[in-house]
């Protein structure tokens, strides 16, 4: 899965949640009123043709018109619509998405998450419709296959406004590791899951391995793993410690976590297991290249599988934490009807098929049985050079992962494990509350550009913390950092007792 899924809420400073809806309930606007012919029972031959407009991101794939056209034939018959897929590039989806927004353009449904279209800005803008009554009358088998706390932890005000992915639920960072110089020196990287126990293994690679070898591969946006369940994401340091009793909302540059991790990094950079660059690197092509030994990731059940898929060599993980759900990886992939669509009944169906109907989520996930792959058995397939080269489409941002065929190398009991990683993943502190910075919008807009000042050089270690710590504490004091999280405490307390 793409490293994409950054928890960053940078534009958390745009979000107007007082501009919230109050009687948003979906498809009730006059453009696609709820229709008799739209009856939640009716078949194909009593609905009136329609064409849905579908933005997903990713990769133009080559094939994708010639895909389309078989999921055409397939959603004419079902639903009597037709669907015209549209995808913009990783880095472009946001921006273009934004542009096609405030231009009013009409669209029925676009990708959207807690890292890009941002799901909760444009359900305060009144760009995504509610959906909660379209869910019971056209999703009902897709509600009841996701794990009610997708549900949960999409809701603003009571309102769901993206229909999620049924995928991991909870969030779980490893340390990865290139199997190559595991076994070349036998390390035994499963005792393997804070800084400090990562260091001698870098520390071995360093002296042992050329320059061009990077002991710990990394770009600007890393940071380290500490107990904090952050509220505004991880850009900004204002979280509840993940093992709280009081929900106590803290500033995280205060804390011993925080003092402890920089002057690991600060010592990991000095030595040279980091690149000289890293404070300003947006990427790093070390999967590709292969010079690398360690770096770190969201995983999934037997996510070393496809990552080893695709990097072409063995990688093998361990995990630096339990698994838990936040609010934001209850939001990490989801589909929003938008409400400028002219039937939104049917944009619901349609999603209602991808996340219920195995035929049709395997046919938009992997391309033409044939032509991209081949079936081994029933529900095992083997890719053909037509998908690598022509369709390599993102799988986790399409519908209900439960449902896609399994590659050969994959354990039959992948969606089990899937099952019961979720299963087995706590909920994080502030687990379905949603900040709304609108008292605070000022300082959060001026928190937001210290934090790009200064923490990917802090936290990258490539400045000294003893230095350069106190000097962020003070800017962003000066900044309004505490009448933020003064704002976030007493939000986040009306919240629980709400909840009570």
């Amino acid at each position: 899965m793409k490293m994409k899924k950054s928890l960053s809420l940078a534009l958390v400073g745009t979000m107007l949640f007082t501009s919230l809806l109050t009687g948003c309930g979906g498809g009730k606007n006059d453009a696609g009123a709820v229709k008799e012919t739209d009856k939640p029972d009716a078949v194909a031959s009593e609905l009136k043709p329609y064409e849905l407009k579908m933005y997903l991101v990713g990769g133009p794939q080559k094939d994708l018109d010639m895909v389309v056209k078989e999921i055409n034939k397939y959603t004419k018959e079902k639903i009597n619509a037709t669907v015209d897929i549209k995808m913009f590039d990783w880095g472009d989806y946001d921006k273009r998405m934004q542009v096609i927004t405030a231009s009013g353009e009409p669209y029925d449904i676009a990708f959207t998450a807690s890292w890009t279209n941002d799901f909760r800005r444009n359900a305060a803008n009144g760009t995504f419709m509610g959906l909660n009554d379209l869910l019971d009358k056209y999703g009902k088998e897709t509600k009841a296959a996701l794990d009610p706390r997708f549900l949960e932890g999409t809701k603003i005000k009571g309102e769901i406004y993206g229909v999620p992915v049924n995928k991991e639920l909870g969030q779980q960072w490893v340390w990865r590791f290139n199997k190559k110089y595991v076994d070349k020196y036998n390390m035994d990287i499963s005792k393997v899951h804070t800084l400090e126990e990562l260091e001698p293994l870098l520390k071995k690679i360093k002296e042992n391995e050329p320059n061009d070898i990077t002991p710990l591969a990394v770009p600007k946006n890393y940071k380290p793993y500490m107990p904090f369940d952050y509220v505004l994401g991880d850009e900004l340091p204002i979280g509840v410690y993940m093992d709280s009793k009081d929900g106590k909302v803290v500033n995280v540059l205060d804390t011993p976590e925080l003092t402890s991790a920089l002057d690991t990094m600060r010592r990991f950079y000095t030595n040279g297991y980091l690149r000289p660059d890293v404070a300003t690197l947006d990427g790093i092509d070390n999967m590709k290249t292969g010079k690398w030994f360690a770096d770190r990731e969201i995983t999934q059940p037997y996510a070393e599988k496809g990552w080893s898929r695709s990097a072409g060599y063995e990688i093998v993980t361990s995990p630096m934490h339990d698994p838990y759900v936040y609010t934001q990886s209850a939001a990490g992939s989801m589909h929003a009807i938008s409400v400028t669509s002219g039937n939104p009944e049917r944009a619901m169906m349609f999603l209602n098929l991808l996340n219920s109907d195995k035929y049709l989520r395997n046919l938009i996930n992997y391309g033409i049985e044939g032509t991209h792959y081949k079936k081994i058995s029933d529900n095992v397939i083997e890719e053909l050079p037509a998908m690598k080269d022509n369709y390599a489409m993102p799988g986790f941002s399409l519908g209900n992962m439960f449902l896609t065929y399994l590659h050969a190398d994959e354990p039959a009991d992948k969606w089990d494990a899937f099952k019961k990683f979720n299963e087995s993943s706590k909920e994080a502190p502030t687990f379905g509350f949603a900040f709304d910075p609108a008292p605070v919008k000022t300082e959060v807009a001026a928190i937001n550009n210290v934090s790009k000042e200064f923490i990917p050089a802090l936290f990258t270690g490539s400045v000294d913390p003893k230095e350069y710590l106190p000097k962020a504490q003070k800017k962003f004091k000066e900044a309004g950092l505490d009448k933020v999280i003064a704002e976030v405490q007493k939000q986040f307390d009306d919240w629980k007792a709400s909840k009570k």
